[in-house]
C-alpha cells in the first residue's frame, strides 16, 4: 500500500498498517474512484484513493494536501 502522506513525487512503497485500538488492521472502504480525465484531479484522487485501510490519523494531511490541490487547480481555471 504507498505512503498517503508522502509527497506527489514519492515511489509507491509499502506502509505498514498500524493496528487499532482493539488489535485489528483497518478495514479498506472498497470505494472505487472513476477518473476524470483531468490530470491534476485524478492525481488528488488517487491520493485519497490511497487512504483505503490506512489508520485515520494519518488521514488529515491527506486531506490536507488533496484540499490544497483542488483549490489551485480551481484557481488557475478562474486565471484561464
Amino acid at each position: 500500500m504507498p505512503d498517503p502522506t508522502a509527497g506527489p513525487d514519492a515511489a509507491a512503497t509499502p506502509r505498514p498498517v498500524a493496528a487499532g485500538p482493539d488489535g485489528a488492521e483497518p478495514l479498506p472502504l472498497g470505494v472505487e474512484l472513476a477518473p476524470t480525465g483531468h490530470p491534476a484531479v485524478d492525481a488528488g484522487l488517487a491520493r485519497l484513493e490511497a487512504l483505503d485501510g490506512v489508520p485515520t490519523e494519518a488521514h488529515v494531511a491527506v486531506y490536507e494536501d488533496v484540499h490544497q490541490r483542488l483549490t489551485d487547480t480551481l484557481a488557475a481555471l478562474d486565471r484561464e
